[in-house]
């Protein structure tokens, strides 16, 4: 009963990569869909809020969907199909997958009211996977590369990506920010991306790859306020700030983790 139950959840996770695949030409562009950042109205666009990522940000998606076609193979294999960490993320895992493409198709359908809460399910789904990579020890350095190097990026990445997807659906639903000016509200947003960086590395210990893919759109959010088409200084102050703040906590607690151990 318990091989049986492997195969079915291998199978889960590797037809959810397939579907996540398949949305991600959708939100390419390149299989007929329109592009995630002119769908909904250029809501998601680079300069369509304070803390929207420039364009070259997104490339970032093509080293987590390597990683996720990594991880369907690598799960699949006879020496992790009955690895307790394996058994306890696949599923996880799958749901994550399906999100993703759930959120693409509700920007493609310019559902933008939509796509606030699917992505905070994302987020919600990354996060309990990557307290499970915790938990759950990796099998060997390959497994740690794989799995939790992946679901890190995965993580940090729709951190940013979320705290964007909010701002995008605020300007386009005519929020007014209380008087406060664009710039204020966007230093602010950043400093909530920081601050959750931070939550992360130490929960993780330090781990690299959620400060990399956090601080990689944090950096692109810079880029865009100084050159981009929607100039902020203020803004792109911030995220450097940010940069510094996420990565240097990361660095620091895994320093002392090091520490410790050798202690």
């Amino acid at each position: 009963m318990r091989q049986t139950r492997d195969i079915v959840r291998q199978g889960v996770v590797v037809a959810s990569t397939v579907v996540a695949i398949i949305g991600s030409f959708i939100g390419s562009g390149a299989a007929g869909g329109t592009p995630i950042q002119q769908a909904a109205g250029g809501a998601l666009s680079a300069t369509g809020t304070p803390v929207a990522p420039d364009g070259p940000a997104f490339s970032i998606w093509s080293v987590i969907y390597l990683g996720l076609v990594a991880y369907a193979v690598w799960q699949f294999l006879p020496a992790q199909a009955s690895a307790e960490r394996h058994r306890r993320l696949g599923y996880w895992v799958a749901a994550s997958l399906l999100l993703n493409a759930a959120w693409i198709l509700s920007v493609q359908f310019d559902l933008l009211a939509l796509s606030l809460p699917v992505i905070v399910a994302l987020l919600a789904v990354l996060a309990r996977t990557f307290a499970l990579c915790l938990r759950y020890r990796p099998t060997g350095r390959l497994d740690a590369v794989i799995t939790d190097g992946t679901m890190g990026l995965y993580l940090g990445w729709v951190s940013i990506a979320t705290a964007a997807n909010a701002a995008a659906l605020l300007t386009a639903a005519g929020f007014t920010g209380f008087g406060l000016s664009p710039n204020l509200w966007a230093v602010l947003v950043i400093a909530v991306a920081a601050a959750v960086g931070v939550l992360i590395a130490i929960g993780g210990s330090g781990r690299v790859a959620p400060a990399l893919s956090l601080a990689w759109g944090l950096a692109w959010i810079a880029v865009g306020r100084l050159t981009g088409g929607l100039i902020s200084t203020p803004a792109a102050i911030a995220a450097i700030i940010a940069v510094v703040i996420v990565l240097g906590s990361a660095l620091a607690l895994r320093l002392t983790r090091g520490k410790a151990l050798a202690a």
